[in-house]
């Protein structure tokens, strides 16, 4: 598919229908991921793509949104309609040894957001764009491959950009850091199209 970039992450720099939050775990299946993401008991709508999904969100009454679940490229992930529990469980999600990471797209409140947590607890979170503002129990995790990319300076500054460059091109060199170092893959089809298992959840 145009702008999918072989299935990597990258080209969510460039689509203007993300609006969907994203969590991604390795060392769990999918269900699972979904039960830590708050999946409520016995709700199973079956296999759903998004725009089933988001009207899905619109009509239920017993949870924040709407998780459909799958596996690439050795993570399990989430595309999360509605409320992205992810944000708010992604400790959770990640106890027991367990990697996870959500990416927020913030549509309405940017910037995009990136949440890194493993073993119950987040290790590193920042705005792109904003990676100067580093938090979580070890807020430099990703210190050495932002410099690397050109995006901070050594001491963890902002390099000086260009008042013309785009949004979109700022945000697709930090994904692209994301991506090679956690080797993240996930070709706009499963997102945009695909019919997925799907979980009603709740943040609480």
């Amino acid at each position: 598919m145009t702008g999918d970039r072989g299935g990597a992450i990258r080209w969510l720099a460039d689509w203007d229908g993300w609006y969907a939050g994203l969590t991604f775990a390795r060392g769990i299946a999918p269900e699972e991921l979904a039960r830590r993401l708050g999946a409520l008991p016995g709700i199973r709508p079956g296999p759903l793509g998004a725009a089933d999904a988001w009207s899905m969100v619109a009509e239920t009454v017993d949870g924040d949104g709407v998780a459909r679940v799958g596996r690439w490229g050795g993570w399990s992930f989430a595309v999360e309609h509605g409320v992205p529990a992810g944000a708010e469980r992604l400790a959770e999600v990640s106890r027991c040894g367990v990697e996870a990471l959500h990416l927020d797209p913030q549509p309405d409140h940017p910037p995009k957001l990136f949440s890194y947590a493993r073993d119950g607890e987040v290790v590193c979170c920042f705005g792109l764009g904003e990676e100067v503002w580093r938090g979580g129990h070890r807020p430099d995790y990703l210190l050495p491959e932002l410099v690397a990319a050109g995006i901070l300076t050594a001491d963890g500054g902002s390099h000086d950009r260009r008042e013309d460059e785009p949004c979109a091109d700022r945000d697709r060199r930090t994904l692209a850091v994301l991506e090679r170092r956690f080797g993240l893959s996930l070709p706009r089809r499963l997102i945009e199209d695909a019919p997925l298992p799907a979980f009603v959840t709740c943040t609480q």
